[in-house]
């Protein structure tokens, strides 16, 4: 038997030229900001990363991140059925405009939502009889990240959704499945593992989200202050190493939820593979 040439160079020097990339890319600079924390005592770290108002920080972050990714995760799936599954009159605009968030300037959209949900904005002028405040809150924080993300979870989902053909939920149905059961049965486990992946994306890019926030957050300490506005203030007052030790926190706590993430990602695909 012949054997298969491939297109681009052998393993050895594909592998090679990946990890030279991946090491200039992504480790080197990643391993400078954990060597730069050397030069302070693990004491002097420890206070420095758990500060009242740092820890503040890390809550909100995370806790709006994942929040904002829950919420991409429910509607994004909503709207790639929507566009894979319906034809109607302006399809094609409402699939471009899902893109928006990538091309638009994170400060354009931070400056967009602050004058929407502000307390003359169009939106915030009706919720604040209602007494919902909006902006300068960490409900302003949380509807920036769910903007920025919502691409992530549509793009992962809708190709599946493409390959999900329609034949398999009319065959549910003539068997006796109602909707719940075709969604819960058929569907979901289907889109599982791509819906984990947007998931992840949308929660691992609303984690380093810093121009469409600072502008919606009012940047209040103990309240609305995002991490990644804290390790910029440090680095304007020239504290190398108090922004750098936030930033290796951040990057640790970051790597194990993706880690836990992507873990939860191999088992669905694992026990859909089982289930085939």
């Amino acid at each position: 038997m012949a054997k298969r040439k491939n297109i681009l160079p052998g393993f050895n020097i594909s592998l090679g030229f990946t990890l030279l990339y991946l090491s200039l890319i992504v480790l080197i600079p990643l391993s400078a900001a954990f060597i730069k924390t050397t030069e302070i005592s693990f004491a002097e770290f420890w206070q420095i990363v758990t500060t009242p108002r740092v820890v503040a920080s890390y809550k909100l972050t995370f806790g709006a991140s994942f929040i904002g990714a829950l919420i991409n995760a429910v509607f994004g799936l909503l709207t790639a059925w929507v566009l894979v599954r319906y034809t109607f009159p302006g399809k094609k605009f409402i699939d471009a405009l899902v893109d928006l968030p990538f091309a638009l300037p994170t400060a354009v959209a931070g400056i967009a939502l602050t004058a929407i949900y502000a307390n003359n904005g169009w939106i915030g002028a009706w919720l604040e009889p209602l007494g919902v405040k909006v902006a300068f809150t960490p409900l302003g924080v949380i509807i920036a990240l769910t903007f920025i993300g919502l691409p992530f979870v549509v793009r992962t989902v809708q190709p599946v959704l493409e390959d999900l053909e329609a034949e398999t939920e009319e065959a549910a149905a003539s068997l006796g499945a109602n909707r719940l059961q075709t969604f819960t049965k058929i569907i979901l486990p289907a889109v599982w593992p791509a819906l984990l992946t947007g998931f992840a994306l949308a929660f691992a890019r609303a984690i380093g989200e810093y121009g469409s926030v600072i502008f919606i957050a009012g940047n209040m300490p103990m309240v609305s202050e995002i991490t990644p506005l804290i390790i910029i203030t440090k680095l304007e007052q020239y504290d190398y190493v108090g922004a750098t030790a936030v930033a290796v926190v951040m990057l640790v706590i970051s790597f194990i939820l993706l880690l836990a993430i992507n873990g939860l990602q191999w088992w669905a695909n694992r026990n859909n593979g089982a289930e085939r």
